[in-house]
């Protein structure tokens, strides 16, 4: 296993990062414990959870289980200091967490003190806010995306609030590091520039979508996370595993996600198939597992601190973690270009 330096911060990741959102509705408390174990084995010190989970689905009634999972397994093997440990905070939306309200600074106390009770720990390695309260682009809202309604001066105090924040929960010792997710290049810079002017905490990584079928961090940025040391943390590599080619032909292997979120959070758009097919075929060409290609192509890029795999049986665990040992030869990587240059953002 590679370990990388998780941007600017004192943490050493490992390039493969257990997610964890199906832990608590497609997979027990049980089955949990045991890719924790696995994972873990296999030189993995990356968990990756949130407050929301689990998502598949997400609901009122589950939301929190899988934070207790992690917890009963750090009770159970006593092993919390193995891991370099990753929660985020829910923002507006969802009334049964916290009321739904945005992200705010009481909400950052609050929400945090109840994760680490979940987690029956007394910190966690890096912090998230799982979105931006001003909106994003994230899961295909880049076909809509009208930031001109937004307003700066709001927009900004919001960002400073949580800062602020964040900042106090590093000094208490209930966080070490934070970050985003689905966030923009001036929301990366202007916390940033926010931290240098106010003396607070830099932010150290991003949590955003990375794929064969979704390279949109490879331009804007790309470039802002190189120049500000923040390092990605790639959700959803396999394209929740549409990139596995189960889904080719219209076809809903049973208990898949396919058959519980029905359009894949907008990836099922029509578009998809043609790309997907290009894929499948390129690894099976090379005699490539279709989903180890995808993923050790993510391991490639230079921006990338960690791959966040997700698995709800052993088997594809067994694979995903796999993927660091490949190393793709120049022809898969001008096949992949190829693909990408045909269909570049079909989903």
């Amino acid at each position: 296993m590679k370990y990388n330096q998780l941007g600017a911060s004192d943490l050493n990741v490992s390039e493969i990062c257990l997610g964890t959102m199906t832990w608590g509705t497609q997979n027990s408390e049980a089955e949990a414990h045991e890719q924790m174990d696995y994972a873990l084995e296999q030189g993995v010190n990356f968990f990756d959870t949130a407050e929301l989970y689990p998502t598949t689905p997400v609901g009122a009634e589950t939301q929190g289980d899988t934070e207790k999972f992690i917890g009963s397994w750090f009770k159970k093997t006593g092993k919390r200091d193995k891991v370099i440990l990753a929660t985020k905070i829910s923002g507006r939306g969802r009334a049964y967490i916290r009321g739904g309200v945005p992200i705010s600074g009481a909400e950052i106390e609050k929400a945090l003190d109840l994760s680490l009770t979940r987690l029956g720990t007394d910190h966690v390695d890096l912090y998230q806010l799982h979105w931006p309260n001003r909106g994003s682009y994230a899961f295909r809202g880049n076909w809509a995306f009208n930031p001109s309604t937004q307003d700066t001066a709001h927009a900004t105090a919001e960002l400073l609030e949580a800062l602020e924040a964040l900042g106090k929960a590093k000094k208490a010792g209930k966080i070490r590091h934070w970050g985003v997710s689905n966030e923009t290049s001036w929301g990366v810079m202007k916390y940033q520039q926010l931290a240098d002017s106010q003396g607070l905490p830099r932010m150290v990584s991003i949590q955003n979508e990375y794929n064969l079928l979704d390279r949109k961090f490879d331009t804007d940025l790309a470039e802002v996370c190189h120049h500000e040391q923040v390092g990605l943390m790639a959700y959803s590599p396999l394209a929740a595993g549409l990139l596995s080619g189960k889904y080719l032909d219209g076809a809903r292997p049973a208990g898949s996600r396919g058959t519980i979120n029905s359009d894949l959070g907008g990836r099922f758009g029509g578009y998809e198939e043609p790309a997907v097919r290009a894929y499948v075929e390129l690894a099976r060409k090379h005699d490539l597992d279709p989903s180890a290609m995808a993923l050790a192509f993510c391991l490639t890029r230079p921006f990338m601190a960690s791959v966040i795999i997700g698995a709800t049986t052993m088997e594809q665990l067994k694979t995903d973690i796999g993927a660091k040992d490949i190393k793709l030869s120049d022809e898969v990587m001008k096949g992949i270009q190829h693909i990408h240059r045909t269909w570049t953002l079909p989903i």
